[in-house]
């Protein structure tokens, strides 16, 4: 049985399983890359796909065979795609948690795309390196690889955002659609010891971009003129996300803010009180001294 066999639960959103399946859409010819046990594809099957895949693992892939329409065992490496699908073309190539496991991903990366059937997208899932966990892990001197997770002891190369994004350009490709799974730092397999950390650092680290994140689930397209406007107007929702994010904590800050001058305001207030107590009850006693002088 392979280690990357699972059930999938589709009615949890926040699996990269169901953001693929969600990606892919329904009635579509779909290439599974690392189709494991054939789990992915059984799904997508009950969609109304049409999936071929590829499978190192000769055991496992004797298990997806039955949800496949074309099987080809083999080393992503070394395979000629082109040659084994011929002249099979896809409207989506899926790679979940697949090009973490090898060493160069970009020219296995460049020639899958070459089986994209013109509108294809390519969907890809990665486990995101800059999760909260592992900068604090760092923080404290681990690193320490597991057999599964965001540092399985398989994992070849490790991706932020960036270079995802980097990848993905040099393929000639645009991200259309970046989804993700999020998990808190302090709720993953990673070991962290949250109580020897310096105070407040746990929740800094929380608050910066993608340290929520835990995998990063991608649709991409040929950045060609249409690719390139659909990948302008993703960035375009995303700057607004971001502003209404800014325009949020600005007034979350302001809020702070003024309940701050509040509070100043009303110990202050307090505080003179106290000081003028003492002259007030002695100017008090002077008049009514003066009120019974004859």
């Amino acid at each position: 049985m392979s280690q990357y066999d699972t059930t999938l639960d589709l009615t949890v959103s926040n699996t990269s399983h169901a953001q693929i399946i969600d990606l892919i859409g329904g009635n579509k010819t779909v290439l599974d890359v690392g189709c494991a046990t054939g789990y992915l594809a059984q799904a997508l099957r009950a969609r109304g796909c049409t999936v071929s895949g590829v499978e190192y693992d000769a055991e496992a892939a004797e298990m997806a065979r039955p949800h496949l329409d074309l099987l080809v065992v083999g080393d992503l490496v070394t395979l000629d795609v082109e040659s084994a699908f011929g002249d099979r073309r896809f409207d989506a190539i899926v790679l979940g948690d697949v090009l973490e496991h090898l060493a160069d991903p970009a020219p296995v990366f460049a020639r899958l795309t070459a089986l994209l059937a013109p509108g294809g997208s390519v969907v890809i899932s990665v486990p995101n390196v800059a999760h909260g966990s592992l900068r604090l892990a760092l923080l404290q001197g681990r690193w320490q690889y597991r057999e599964l997770g965001l540092l399985d002891r398989t994992h070849l190369r490790f991706f932020t955002r960036s270079s995802l994004m980097a990848l993905l350009a040099d393929a000639g490709l645009c991200a259309v659609e970046i989804r993700t799974t999020v998990l808190d730092p302090l709720g993953c397999e990673v070991e962290v010891d949250a109580e020897s950390l310096p105070e407040g650092i746990v929740d800094w680290v929380r608050a910066q971009r993608d340290a929520m994140t835990y995998q990063f689930v991608v649709r991409a397209v040929v950045n060609d003129a249409a690719g390139a406007a659909l990948a302008a107007a993703r960035e375009r929702d995303e700057l607004r996300e971001q502003l209404a994010d800014a325009e949020r904590h600005a007034a979350h800050l302001d809020r702070r803010l003024q309940e701050a001058r509040a509070t100043t305001a009303r110990l202050m207030s307090t505080r003179t009180m106290r000081i003028l107590a003492a002259p007030r009850a002695l100017y008090a006693r002077l008049r009514r001294a003066l009120s019974r002088t004859p």
